[in-house]
């Protein structure tokens, strides 16, 4: 199997699941369209992933994106200190979805998945945000934060899936590629 993503934490919970799979980060444009609700747009990016990286008669294709958003709204990931800034901020006392689309391109076609999960942030003040963003984390994952590391500081509470919230909901996952016989009842 393919995994098309370059995401350390998508492979670290492929692995820690002892998964088998190659890697080939899928590139492609993830602009959305204007008007597209956040979760068709999730979905679509996972399956143009999977669609982008598989190859006629080639071996199956596990592809999945990520999204934080609220109210329409995507968070994507900061590309700067002031845009972090601005995203926490937003987030800071609310509750968020975390949305992970997954696709598995087979031959006999996709098979998807979607899970949601709520994330409720603490009131963060300007000092947590500003210490928050000199770790570094919030410049590779959307919505600016990892639940995975210090991040998890910033949270209250989820309701839902704790993997999906890293980048992949695990458990589903994995029936997904039991269902599909590629991986066994374990």
């Amino acid at each position: 199997m393919i995994l098309a993503s370059a995401s350390p934490r998508r492979q670290a919970l492929l692995r820690g699941a002892g998964v088998d799979f190659c890697i080939q980060p899928a590139h492609i444009n993830e602009d959305h369209f204007p008007g597209e609700a956040p979760l068709a747009y999730v979905q679509r990016m996972a399956l143009e992933k999977a669609e982008r990286v598989a190859t006629p008669g080639g071996p199956p294709v596990l592809a999945a994106d990520t999204i934080v958003h609220r109210e329409g709204e995507i968070f994507g990931k900061p590309v700067s200190a002031e845009e972090a800034r601005a995203t926490l901020t937003e987030l800071s006392g609310r509750a968020h979805e975390v949305a992970t689309a997954v696709c598995l391109l087979l031959p006999g076609g996709p098979r998807r998945i979607l899970v949601r999960s709520q994330v409720y942030f603490r009131v963060l003040s300007l000092a947590d945000i500003d210490r928050y963003i000199a770790t570094g984390e919030p410049f590779d994952k959307a919505g600016g934060y990892g639940i995975q590391g210090e991040g998890m500081g910033l949270i209250e509470r989820v309701e839902g899936s704790y993997s999906n919230v890293v980048g992949l909901p695990l458990s589903p996952c994995l029936a997904l590629l039991r269902e599909a016989g590629l991986r066994g009842g374990g």
